[in-house]
């Protein structure tokens, strides 16, 4: 018999019978007598739910994740110009971002934790709150209030909060003069809170949990912006707000996602630490911080906390709002159990000399708390500052100014110093100095000259010092000092101190430290500055303007002509050396800045109020002088400069086609140009003529100029006494005299209008 043919596919198992589903059995409990029968326990699984640390409040919907991205790139458009396509100029381009924002804001409405608290939404929120305005903001911190103990633990809404307490300070601000939205009034909900009172509120929810976030590795950061708002004084400015709020990596991070700031033209996008005071109640709960870490730490926590990486930078910030309410002194306070009691010491017996401690020297040398140890020795009490300098300083100059981490408390250490312990600190480093500049550590070099700038003493001493650091002991080696420590390089004879031999090298390179000691010296008092102009001055052309035109080095100029203790007929043969080679300072991307500043430099005496008419003319001649001697030397590289990208624009301010036609009009130019703006104690008052329309306006006729008041300025009418009245020429125009004939023009232009009316004109023929 033939086989079968098999069919193709699965073969189907035969379907199991139903059975009902098993109950996990309720869990034992025991039963007392007295309680009724009926009465049984909840299971676990219903009575506390399993929250997700990654949603506390729940997963945002995917649609709405969707809007939200298309919010993100929309702003990002807005926030670089780069991307943002042209608008029309009728538009106001602030209208349709209004709409935009409007819309977005409905949206975000009650859900604010859950967008807070998701990887993608979080960013988003925190490109939005910069955009907020103070309505706004109230409303989300209010939405948020309650749930602040979750978000700032939270890996990514830490980070909105963080960014909502940074532009906070401008509604507080706004808040603190009496300026407040308007709020709708409805039924519905409750009165709005002042932002000022939505933060008190939330450091009222944060007191109990304090002490735990500090050493959070999410909440860490939020605490120090927290800590910055109430207590601006701690940092200086923007820029240092965000170092010491956000790590290397996190900032490296954050500037990958582009500008942060506000979408609309007319917004404050910058935060300006100088101008923001804080009411009183947050200067009350800053202090409160401190009294919260204080109960629940004791002195060996609260020493704990100086070498963790992540509570040391909190930690830091604790002790300067200590140091700013005046609470260090007290018995038991944070910066006392830091220095293992040395402030108490030093107020109950300030002769008596402190035990040293071990806890304090490893402080010293750790990478991460010697920040902290930094901020103690920069603000701890002065009797306290004189133990910890003899016991821990005093004697071990060398061996801390060589370490490659300690040497940074000890260039913090040498601000505070006073005249005898400065002595005493070059007195026991001068041995030191060249092993210093070899291994490019000058932090402490640079302490000791700025300090001894302060201080208007030790000038000798200092300037010992860098003779000898960079082995340039005789006259000659002297000359050659600028190259030297540009460089960070002992002295060594070469025909070419600037440039190596052959192709440079990174050693040949100017280097900021070297700048920045070549800086603080030109700061020193008579005669000690001559330590650098000298060698300026000893300096060939071709060593100049490499100097000029290097970024770090010629930062170095700058400070010449800015330094207060350089006198100007120093700076005036600095001005003066570049004559004949102006052309070739300008041709130069950073040259062209340093002879900006070179021209700009026979102003500055100016700008002080004369009020004798002698020594204004003296001035002024000089002052013609010394700029038309810089300007007629550059007459001859006039094509040169015309042809430069750069010396076009430094040939712009001279003007020399006006010095070659009119040299009078060019002098009278450039002293009005210069002269002292000086607005009048007291202005008349003037009424105000009524608003026209525009077809009024355009149907009468212009009315004349009038006459400048006779009560002028003082610097005026001196002016006009020594000078003469200034009389505008325009340049291709004749100038009509006051008997209605036309004046005669120079010998250039009659020349120019000569020849235009002598040739005879073609008919039908017309050259452009």
């Amino acid at each position: 018999m033939p086989k079968e043919h098999r069919k193709r596919g699965k073969k189907k198992k035969p379907e199991p019978e139903w059975q009902p589903p098993v109950q996990d059995p309720l869990p034992a409990h025991p039963v007392s007598e007295e309680s009724p029968s009926w009465i049984v326990p909840a299971r676990k699984d219903f009575a506390e739910e399993d929250v997700n640390p990654e949603a506390p409040f729940g997963y945002v919907d995917g649609d709405v994740k969707a809007y939200f991205r298309t919010v993100d790139v929309q702003m990002k458009s807005w926030q670089n110009p780069n991307l943002e396509a042209s608008n029309d100029e009728d538009t106001d381009p602030n209208e349709e971002r209004r709409m935009f924002f409007v819309a977005a804001l409905t949206e975000m409405s009650d859900k604010e934790k859950q967008l807070a608290t998701d990887p993608e939404c979080s960013l988003v929120l925190e490109r939005m709150t910069h955009s907020m305005d103070d309505f706004a903001r109230r409303v989300f911190m209010d939405r948020l209030i309650g749930s602040y103990d979750v978000l700032v633990k939270h890996r990514f809404a830490s980070h909105v909060c963080q960014t909502l307490f940074t532009v906070a300070s401008q509604t507080v601000s706004r808040e603190k003069r009496g300026i407040l939205p308007a709020i709708p009034e409805t039924s519905e909900k409750g009165e709005l809170r002042t932002l000022t009172q939505l933060i008190l509120d939330m450091c009222e929810e944060l007191f109990p949990v304090f002490a735990s976030l500090i050493m959070h590795p999410f909440a860490s950061h939020v605490i120090r912006a927290l800590l910055v708002l109430l207590s601006p004084n701690l940092v200086a400015s923007h820029e240092t707000a965000q170092h010491a709020m956000r790590s290397k990596k996190s900032a490296a991070w954050k500037a990958k996602q582009g500008p942060l700031n506000s979408v609309f033209e007319d917004g404050d996008n910058k935060r300006d630490f100088g101008s923001y005071i804080p009411p009183e109640e947050f200067s009350k709960t800053a202090r409160r911080f401190v009294e919260v870490v204080r109960q629940e730490l004791d002195a060996n926590e609260t020493r704990a906390l100086a070498a963790d990486k992540v509570a040391s930078p909190t930690l830091q910030m604790l002790l300067a709002v200590e140091a700013d309410q005046r609470m260090a002194e007290d018995s038991d306070s944070l910066m006392d159990r830091v220095l293992v009691g040395l402030i108490s010491s030093s107020r109950d017996d300030p002769s008596e000399a402190s035990p040293v401690s071990d806890y304090l020297i490893t402080l010293l040398r750790d990478p991460t708390s010697s920040h902290l140890l930094e901020t103690i020795v920069s603000r701890c009490p002065g009797p306290a500052f004189s133990i910890l300098w003899t016991t821990y300083f005093k004697g071990n100059l060398p061996r801390i100014a060589s370490h490659p981490v300690a040497n940074f408390v000890l260039a913090k250490a040498l601000e505070r110093v006073s005249v005898t312990q400065l002595t005493e600190a070059c007195e026991e480093l001068q041995n030191v100095w060249t092993k210093l500049i070899q291994t490019s550590r000058t932090g402490v070099l640079r302490a000791i000259i700025d300090r001894a700038a302060i201080l208007k003493a030790c000038g000798s001493e200092v300037t010992e010092a860098v003779s000898a650091g960079f082995q340039t002991q005789t006259s000659e080696e002297r000359h050659l000092l600028v190259p030297c420590m540009l460089r960070l390089q002992t002295f060594q004879p070469r025909p070419n101190p600037l440039q190596g031999e052959g192709k440079p090298t990174s050693k040949d390179e100017p280097k900021v430290q070297g700048a920045v000691l070549l800086q603080s010296l030109l700061r020193l008092p008579e005669p000690h500055y001559r330590l650098v102009t000298e060698s300026l001055n000893s300096l060939s052309e071709e060593d100049m303007l490499v100097i000029a035109h290097h970024a770090t080095s010629s930062r170095v100029l700058d400070a010449l002509l800015e330094s207060p203790m350089v006198p100007q007929k120093v700076k005036r043969q600095f001005v003066l050396s570049f004559i004949g080679r102006y052309h070739l300072l300008v041709d130069d991307r950073i040259g062209s800045r340093v002879g900006d500043r070179c021209w700009a430099f026979s102003d500055t005496y100016l700008k002080v109020r004369i009020t004798t008419l002698t020594l204004i003319l003296q001035v002024l001649i000089v002052r013609r002088l010394f700029q038309e001697k810089i300007a007629r030397s550059l007459i001859p590289q006039e094509q040169f400069l015309a042809g430069s990208y750069y010396g076009k624009f430094f040939a712009r301010n001279l003007n020399l086609y006006l010095l070659q036609r009119r040299p009078e009009e060019w002098r009278t130019m450039q002293t009005a140009r210069n002269r002292p703006v000086e607005q009048p104690a007291k202005q008349p008052t003037v009424a105000v003529p009524p608003v026209e329309s525009v077809e009024e306006a355009s149907s009468k006729k212009e009315p004349k100029k009038r006459k400048r008041n006779a009560g002028g300025d003082e610097i005026d009418e001196l002016f006009a006494t020594a000078i003469g009245k200034k009389v505008k020429r325009a340049a291709l125009v004749e100038q009509v005299s006051p008997s209605g004939k036309a004046a005669p023009l120079d010998n250039g232009l009659a020349d120019v209008m000569g020849a235009i009316r002598a040739a005879p004109a073609e008919k039908g023929k017309r050259k452009r």
